[in-house]
């Protein structure tokens, strides 16, 4: 097999051992030699990268070969032959429309925070370089654009609800001023008058609002009784002495917030006391119950008495005018209202027994008078 080609090893022939060291890899003359050129010898191992020039023996790859055209999401794609190659879009005489896009682009920003429409219930504030400048009104507004000038807009006119205590919170128990402890819950509704001093004078406003809220709230139970705190009429006394309270302190913080009203929404007992505080309400209950029936009767008493006075009082004017017929009216009276309770009669006249069996009597006219009205069965044939 003289002049063959062996892909595993070197390939046969006279350079094999020349001493120039050319190992076969001089490319034939242009004379009479017309045999083919020598290839490279050596394995041929397709996983490594070809030389740069494009001919050669393939080089051993390295970590660089390896990374250089590798990204996160895998190859990086370049331009050049078998990739793809993006370009900007060019204008007609050749130049780059991304200076005009980026021109574009601060437009809009520029725009877009430059222009700001207030709706009607709500107020803006305007900062510039950070301090407070100015505040805008409803409407339509234009600012220097953004960072120079950032606006703020707020709700002013809606009705904001502060729940305390709050879902996740304790019980709020509160010592009134006849030493019992009351559990009490209850709404505060508020709103902001002054955007400005809401916003710059109280670092946290819906927290302060909260407290000044419990320390009001506290303050004036302290004042009342148990009573007075589970009445209706003592609750609403407590709902605005507490709102002016919370005014007066959130106006000397110049909070900006108006506090339109505080509602109570639950005021029990303490729940380890409650069972022995329902026993006490029933008791008292009751209490009430028996001091209302005995002003009742009372008052029939006395009702009756003044009656009785009043007839006696016209009993006496008559007698006054006609004592003796007035003596034997009032004899006669008597009589009859006590002997008819009896069934004695006495008779003192000469010749009169002086007892009548009236009962008896009575009685056995009782017992005739059904066997006189019973009707008679008439008697049938015997056969």
């Amino acid at each position: 097999m003289a002049g063959g080609r062996n892909p595993w090893g070197k390939g046969p022939g006279k350079g094999s051992g020349d001493s120039n060291g050319d190992n076969g890899d001089t490319p034939p003359s242009d004379g009479s030699d017309d045999k083919p050129a020598a290839k490279p010898k050596g394995p041929k191992n397709p996983w490594l990268p070809p030389d740069a020039t494009g001919g050669g023996p393939r080089r051993p790859a390295n970590i660089e070969d390896i990374f250089k055209n590798r990204g996160p999401e895998g190859p990086r794609r370049s331009g050049g032959p078998g990739g793809p190659n993006f370009r900007f879009p060019r204008r007609s005489g050749g130049g780059s429309w991304l200076p005009f896009a980026a021109i574009g682009l601060v437009a809009i920003l520029v725009l877009a925070t430059s222009v700001h429409l207030v709706e009607a219930q709500e107020k803006a504030v305007v900062k510039t370089l950070g301090n407070y400048t100015r505040t805008l009104e409803p409407g339509l507004n234009f600012t220097a654009p953004f960072p120079i000038e950032n606006v703020s807009i707020e709700d002013v006119q809606g009705v904001r609800a502060l729940r305390i205590p709050g879902s996740g919170d304790s019980a709020k128990l509160i010592l009134t001023g006849d030493q019992n402890l009351v559990d009490l819950s209850y709404i505060v509704r508020w709103n902001i008058k002054s955007l400005e001093n809401f916003m710059f004078s109280l670092a946290e406003p819906i927290e302060t609002v909260g407290e000044v809220a419990e320390a009001a709230m506290r303050a004036e139970i302290a004042e009342k009784t148990l009573d007075q705190t589970f009445s209706g009429q003592g609750r609403a006394e407590i709902e605005q002495d507490v709102r002016q309270r919370m005014q007066t302190a959130l106006d000397a913080y110049n909070s900006g917030i108006q506090v339109l009203g505080v509602e109570i929404d639950k005021a029990d007992p303490p729940a380890e006391v409650v069972d022995a505080f329902r026993d006490v309400s029933v008791a008292e209950q009751n209490a009430d119950a028996s001091r209302n029936q005995a002003r009742g009767y009372a008052q029939q008493v006395l009702a009756q008495a003044q009656g009785e006075a009043e007839a006696f009082d016209e009993v006496y004017e008559e007698y006054r005018l006609a004592p003796e017929v007035t003596r034997r009216r009032l004899y006669y009276e008597t009589m009859e209202r006590v002997l008819s309770q009896t069934d004695t009669t006495v008779v003192e006249n000469d010749g009169v027994t002086t007892y009548l069996p009236l009962p008896e009597v009575r009685r056995r006219s009782n017992n005739a008078a059904p066997a006189a009205s019973a009707p008679v069965q008439p008697q049938g044939d015997s056969q």
